[in-house]
């Protein structure tokens, strides 16, 4: 019978701070080079791309738009799993992964905002309307602000790490609520047009510009969110050590 100790998974391994920095310093060079040139092509081909029968010239807004609201859920999908890490499996960087995803979350879902607002004025002749797809991001966006502020306000890190966990995962069931919306309920804002079980309807000489953004601003999501990482383990490292450094100043005083 083998008694030798079982080896740690790869994700487990990863939990050595250490060598995720190590993993880190390695990728990012190479993602975010990869996401440069992926939103470069993506951005040149969207630019060139046909214009819409209907929609014109505004509709090159969509390149920046749709990866960007792509990435505003996939970003809460990831702080979900990361809040499960927390509280289920324990994994020492889950927190880290969560508290470093927020901010970048809430800036990709502005710029869905943003960009859909300047998009809907000339088709919808309004800037905003309380429609079920608007509101339900708004929600999100509040939800992304609601974690950053969460996570920064409380000075226990294990209690601020539960709770933004907790708050992730009660959020979440706004996400299918986002992508289903357009169905449920009768909105101004367009149905699904890219990922459908019909194929998608939008012509190949929008859609692969568009695919090549939503890459693009994946890799960048990516690299971001693994720099994010890096500097939070390097900034509870650096608070560590001032708290020894503070211990020990205190046990030579007495």
């Amino acid at each position: 019978m083998n008694n030798a100790p079982a080896q740690p998974s790869r994700w487990m391994a990863l939990a050595n701070p250490t060598r995720f920095i190590a993993l880190t310093d390695r990728l990012v060079p190479w993602l975010g080079t990869a996401a440069a040139l992926l939103l470069a092509v993506g951005l040149w081909l969207a630019f060139n791309a046909p214009e819409d029968y209907q929609q014109g010239i505004t509709v090159r807004i969509m390149y920046i738009h749709v990866p960007a609201a792509w990435l505003a859920m996939f970003c809460y999908t990831a702080m979900a799993a990361s809040a499960l890490g927390t509280l289920v499996w324990k994994h020492p960087l889950a927190d880290v992964s969560l508290k470093a995803a927020a901010p970048i979350g809430a800036t990709f879902t502005a710029l869905a905002l943003v960009t859909g607002s300047v998009w809907g004025k000339p088709m919808w002749g309004t800037w905003w309307v309380w429609d079920a797809r608007l509101t339900s991001v708004f929600v999100l966006f509040l939800m992304y602000l609601g974690i950053i502020a969460l996570t920064r306000s409380l000075d226990d890190q294990a209690k601020a790490a539960r709770a933004a966990a907790i708050m992730t995962l009660v959020g979440f069931i706004n996400i299918p609520i986002i992508k289903f919306s357009v169905d449920w309920w009768n909105t101004l804002h367009q149905p699904a047009s890219v990922i459908r079980l019909d194929g998608p309807t939008i012509h190949p000489s929008m859609l692969w510009p568009l695919l090549i953004c939503a890459v693009g601003f994946t890799l960048l999501f990516l690299t971001l969110h693994l720099m994010a990482m890096r500097a939070e383990i390097w900034r509870r490292r650096l608070i560590a050590m001032r708290r020894m450094s503070a211990r020990r100043a205190e046990g030579q005083a007495q």
